[in-house]
């Protein structure tokens, strides 16, 4: 199911880093993700649900330039 609030997301697993576009035009790096909070996220049915109850406040995270 498509988001209302995540446009995309990629994750790099050699750095364990997951990158995260709204939909608003922001970006944002999460650092030392795990694979398997990673495919968990991708997994769920609500994305934005699963980023805001698992992710959002459980990471180191920086907002990069647009």
């Amino acid at each position: 199911m498509p988001s209302t609030v995540i446009r995309a997301h990629h994750y790099d697993p050699a750095a364990r880093e997951l990158e995260v576009l709204f939909t608003t035009g922001r970006r944002y790096v999460y650092r030392d993700v795990p694979q398997e909070e990673v495919d968990a996220f991708r997994a769920a049915f609500s994305k934005g649900r699963y980023f805001n109850a698992h992710i959002r406040d459980a990471y180191d995270y920086a907002e990069l330039a647009a």
